[in-house]
């Protein structure tokens, strides 16, 4: 009974010994939002984002790992939860198959690719068929897409939408769409995501693309510790996204040339090995012939590397 008052009690920053309202509004300024993101902080972090002593820091992660209750569960529980994981088509029968059933919930998944590819046409093919029914590819479920380099096309949807038996006007209504304007504004409105995931039955989170205003906003190799570190809270908060609320998390993402490499692909996706490790499913994207694209299966952790090709067509992305 104590252990659970204790648990409820301190469900807010502010009930954390030795953080006041000021201290817990710096810290969620910097990204400690959560009692889990001051859990998992480091103590020169937390120091850092509430210009605190290291002593105080370390007592105040000891508390939230003790309130946050972040300890081990049964794998039976984690089975049951997978039992809870939905799929989304990607209009492309051979693309589904690649990818296990579709685009999962409770995981993030990455289309990276260069300019052209196709990958905000998968996000918007992936927007409308989320809002389907089960039987025919979807979740019957709405969409936040946050858009940071200004390709959401609205006609574009509708196009997609009709295609697959949607009413267009209706299929927009359930599209939240924001274009973020900074790597914090970025962050923010995934931040906000959770709750239209709880209010709005939303079902699929889109980032087109990921990384581009971080590639912006940090230039230079002195930057990039930051870069990656305010990169790993923001996929952190994707990852509670997409578990929390059984919704499919897309990101897309762009390449840059490997200079080191002599031979095969010298392309590989921006973000490094934090958004390397981050990403559940990675889809690498060519250009092939006309308008059909091979998709390759980078990583997964259920599925075997593999090679497919689609095309992208007036209705949509199809075999």
């Amino acid at each position: 009974m104590g252990e659970d008052y204790s648990r409820k009690k301190m469900k807010r920053l502010e009930d954390l010994p030795g953080v006041g309202s000021a201290t817990a509004e710096k810290f969620s300024e910097s990204g400690f939002d959560t009692l889990e993101s001051v859990a998992t902080a480091t103590t020169h972090e937390l120091a850092g984002a509430a210009n605190i002593g290291t002593q105080t820091a370390t007592k105040i992660i000891r508390s939230a790992r003790e309130a946050a209750n972040m300890g081990y569960e049964k794998a039976t529980d984690l089975m049951e939860r997978r039992k809870l994981v939905g799929r989304i088509s990607t209009g492309s029968g051979s693309l589904d198959e690649m990818l296990g059933g579709g685009v999962e919930t409770q995981a993030i998944t990455e289309f990276f690719g260069e300019f052209g590819t196709g990958k905000t046409q998968l996000a918007h093919q992936l927007s409308a068929n989320v809002q389907l029914p089960p039987g025919e590819g979807g979740l019957e479920g709405g969409v936040v897409y946050i858009d940071t380099e200004n390709t959401f096309r609205p006609e574009r949807i509708s196009q997609m939408a009709e295609a697959v038996g949607l009413d267009p006007k209706g299929a927009l209504e359930n599209i939240f769409v924001a274009r973020a304007s900074t790597t914090d504004h970025q962050m923010l409105l995934a931040e906000k995501a959770g709750e239209m995931a709880r209010d709005d039955g939303v079902k699929l989170l889109v980032v087109d693309a990921l990384m581009s205003i971080f590639r912006t906003e940090y230039v230079g190799r002195g930057a990039l510790a930051e870069r990656q570190q305010k990169l790993g809270r923001h996929l952190s908060t994707l990852h509670k996204l997409a578990e929390g609320h059984n919704l499919a998390v897309l990101v897309t993402n762009h390449v840059m040339s490997n200079p080191g490499v002599f031979f095969g692909d010298p392309t590989k996706p921006i973000g490094g090995h934090v958004l390397g490790h981050a990403a559940t499913g990675r889809v690498y994207i060519r250009k092939s012939r006309k308008n059909t694209r091979k998709a390759k299966l980078v990583d997964h952790p259920s599925q075997p590397p593999s090679t497919v090709k689609f095309k992208i067509t007036g209705e949509g992305i199809r075999d």
